[in-house]
């Protein structure tokens, strides 16, 4: 008896689990649907929107940036690379550096370099206004960065009392107080700012060419910027040294020097005069 009862209960035990297996495999069989499902929606929604959104982070680009790339591809390509990557020892990555500095440097001539220096110099420049304008487009829609703003009198709205102080603070150190620059370390400069037009001040100070620090708009706001370029083109341009020899405006230490030189000279020939007479 207790052997026939032992069979029945086993017997039940099985039948009751046997729905509870297949219910656990119907929940599995679900969730591989459901997964399968989600993935399917998922790659859909890729195929539909991917296109779109590289679209955009490649858009199209416009009249004078084109006409800039052109530009670039013949004279730039060499030392900064097919898409303006930069070339290891040859030339730095224009990416993100904006219209700024490609305005600076193109139209003051330092672009493109003859040769690799210490330090590019101002020469005359290869590219016209309308050239360097298309370059400068290129390279800000290739990574964007600081903008000179439209036109080329920046200084109209400046101040020429507020522009001295500014410049006598931040820009006398290296260019002289009399704007005549002065030399740094490496063999590297500080040009003179006599040649610079107001749209070549605006764009130095706004991507740091060389040694020069960045004056981003938080540094000096524009209309700082626009008092500076009124005292440089107004004041330092115009003075007409009504004390006489301006002696190269490069400060005191040259003052120093050559009047200690001729005092010395003039003691001399008056010790000698005075010998002489007695």
């Amino acid at each position: 008896m207790t052997s026939d009862n032992d069979r029945r209960r086993g017997l039940l035990a099985r039948l009751r689990e046997r729905p509870a297996a297949r219910s656990r495999g119907r929940r599995r069989l679900g969730a591989a649907v459901r997964l399968f499902a989600a993935l399917m929606l998922a790659g859909g929604a890729y195929t539909v929107f991917a296109p779109g959104a590289q679209a955009q982070d490649n858009p199209p680009l416009t009249g004078a940036a084109a006409e800039g790339k052109a530009l670039f591809d013949v004279s730039c390509v060499t030392c900064h690379g097919r898409n303006a990557q930069g070339v290891e020892g040859r030339g730095p990555s224009l990416i993100g550096v904006g219209a700024a500095s490609v305005e600076f440097q193109v139209s003051s001539g330092r672009m493109p370099l003859a040769r690799q220096e210490a330090q590019a110099h101002r020469k005359p420049p290869l590219f016209t206004d309308e050239q360097t304008r298309q370059l400068a487009q290129y390279i800000q829609e290739l990574g964007g960065g600081p903008i000179v703003p439209e036109g080329d009198n920046l200084r109209e709205s400046g101040n020429v009392a507020s522009g001295g102080e500014l410049f006598r603070i931040n820009c006398s150190q290296c260019h002289a107080f009399g704007g005549g620059g002065g030399a740094l370390s490496s063999g590297k400069f500080a040009p003179s700012l006599h040649p610079a037009t107001d749209r070549q001040i605006y764009a130095a100070m706004l991507s740091g060419p060389q040694n020069m620090p960045v004056f981003g708009d938080n540094q000096l706001r524009p209309e700082q910027k626009a008092d500076i370029i009124a005292y440089i083109q107004e004041t330092l341009k115009h003075d007409q040294d009504p004390g006489g020899f301006n002696l190269g405006r490069y400060g005191p230490s040259t003052e120093g020097l050559a009047i200690f030189l001729v005092g010395i000279v003039a003691l001399v020939f008056a010790s000698l005069w005075i010998a002489g007479k007695s």
